[in-house]
């Protein structure tokens, strides 16, 4: 079994020898760069450069530089997606973002995990686990998402947040760790005022 078919398969498998596995990230952080060399208005010289980056990515999706992505053909991005700026994704496990998901800036999501044997640790052995993320969820500013969490339809997850087990559908969660707080009800709906042609509105 090759080091690529092992990180596929959810074993332990080594990186940083590996010719196959090391030519995948540097072709993936080439296209990042030079995504990240584009102006912010060459949306035209953009896309192309994500649809190479990104296994998909869907429409009406924007990404912001700097990114910066392992694999890149392992991670899928729905449609109208929103990636802010300084987002790292280490997708070796596989990254699946839903549509209507938006990323906070210095967001990081890393499938990757580092042997907790010294020994193989020393080895440059890791373990690579999927991260998920159901439809209309947002990261706020900071987040952290550890390997093998999924996240459910609809939740927002705190500033500065450090996920580490899965947060289910339609809830507010945060902290370190990150835990549930409460659900996100109708009363949410009508927290923030809406302007209207003849006066504010609460919808």
């Amino acid at each position: 079994m090759t080091e690529k078919e092992k990180m596929e398969s959810g074993y332990l498998f080594d990186a940083n020898n590996d010719r196959e596995l090391l030519g995948e990230i540097t072709r993936c952080n080439d296209l990042c760069f030079e995504f990240n060399q584009i102006k912010p208005s060459d949306i035209e010289a953009q896309l192309p450069l994500l649809h190479q980056i990104f296994g998909e990515f869907g429409n009406r999706s924007i990404a912001r530089a700097p990114l910066w992505v392992d694999y890149g053909y392992r991670t899928k991005v729905g449609e109208n997606v929103f990636i802010n700026r300084y987002c790292q994704i280490q997708d070796g496990g596989g990254v699946i973002f839903g549509d209507n998901v938006f990323v906070g800036p210095n967001c990081t999501f890393t499938t990757a995990n580092h042997a907790m044997d010294a020994e193989q640790r020393a080895l440059g052995y890791e373990i690579a686990l999927p991260i998920v993320v159901g439809n209309n969820v947002w990261f706020a500013t900071g987040c952290i998402v550890l390997p093998g969490v999924t996240i459910g339809d609809n939740s927002v997850v705190g500033a500065g947040s450090v996920v580490t087990k899965n947060v289910p559908a339609n809830v507010l969660a945060a902290g370190v760790p990150c835990k549930v707080i409460r659900n996100i009800t109708d009363d949410d709906r009508r927290k923030y005022p809406m302007y209207t042609e003849n006066e504010p509105s609460s919808y």
